[in-house]
């Protein structure tokens, strides 16, 4: 009984963890990125905290402003970074076919709040948007995306209104939205199967023990209209995260958002940070489907 106790628990966690994994290949994303696009990459700052920074890298080849994809990093809410959680292949990848593409940091729990972390999402928005002439991106034309604990901060400043707002923008001034792999569009529901000292632990200092806080911070729970124009849910088939993904897709399909969602092979934590870290590959299948949804978005 302890066996299947002890494996019921791994198997668990290896499906709901939202994964600190991906952020121990230190030099396997940033520095390939800046290798694979050339030193065309600038640093910038979008606020007075040294977390408060981006990377940006130019479209290639292109002839005036250019769209621009905009990626959040996971970890936990707590881990991580655009140095070591980008995934080496899709700065190069979206460079090449005309994007601008940027990767930021944001301040991390306990240090920050997730209401902060998501101001900090909009915040950079706002500053890129801002620099739009100097960097060549046609502010129309602004998608982010984000994976583990930064899907769930896109889908929020795609669907909560506020911290667009406080940034000096709307949702109209986003094209579109990619989650990629998140597990907690809904966090009171979430948290009923986050436990143990690890994964509760990681939740409860995420969003707390007010249940009207963590609903606060549930992007499906904020899906009726205002929202970003467009959605495009991308999961792989852990059971929370499809089953999150799916009832996120269906409160914006009632608002009357255009949203896709699509799911790939992979299981648990695997399967989580495959998704992640092969985007952007031509090789594997949700590259073709993001560039198809890109290119309608950016039309």
């Amino acid at each position: 009984m302890q066996f299947v106790a002890l494996a019921s628990s791994l198997l668990f966690a290896s499906s709901v963890t939202l994964t600190f994994a991906d952020t121990a290949f230190a030099g396997f994303d940033g520095t390939e990125i800046a290798s694979a696009v050339g030193r065309d990459k600038q640093t910038l700052s979008y606020g007075r905290d040294r977390a408060q920074q981006l990377d940006f890298w130019h479209a290639q080849g292109g002839r005036g402003p250019a769209p621009l994809v905009l990626f959040v990093h996971g970890g936990g809410w707590s881990k991580g970074s655009k140095d070591n959680a980008t995934g080496k292949a899709k700065g190069p990848h979206f460079t090449a076919i005309g994007y601008n593409f940027a990767s930021m940091n944001y301040r991390l729990v306990p240090d920050a709040t997730v209401e902060q972390q998501a101001q900090d999402v909009a915040d950079a928005v706002a500053a890129l948007v801002k620099r739009a002439d100097a960097l060549g991106i046609d502010r129309r034309k602004v998608v982010l995306m984000g994976h583990s604990a930064g899907a769930h901060l896109v889908a929020l400043v795609g669907t909560d209104p506020r911290y667009l707002k406080a940034a000096g923008l709307s949702e109209s001034d986003i094209a579109g939205i990619v989650p990629i792999d998140g597990a907690a569009y809904d966090v009171p529901e979430q948290m009923k199967f986050a436990r143990g000292p690890w994964l509760g632990g990681m939740f409860d200092e995420a969003f707390g023990k007010d249940v009207a806080r963590q609903r606060a911070l549930s992007p499906t729970l904020h899906a009726a209209a205002p929202n970003a124009p467009a959605f495009l849910l991308l999961h792989v088939q852990r059971p929370d995260g499809k089953r999150q993904s799916e009832e996120l897709a269906e409160a914006l399909r009632k608002a009357g958002t255009d949203v896709t969602i699509r799911g790939f092979p992979g299981n648990g934590l695997l399967g989580h940070m495959k998704i992640n870290r092969s985007l952007g590959d031509p090789e594997y299948e949700a590259t073709p489907v993001v560039d198809a949804w890109l290119k309608r978005v950016f039309a």
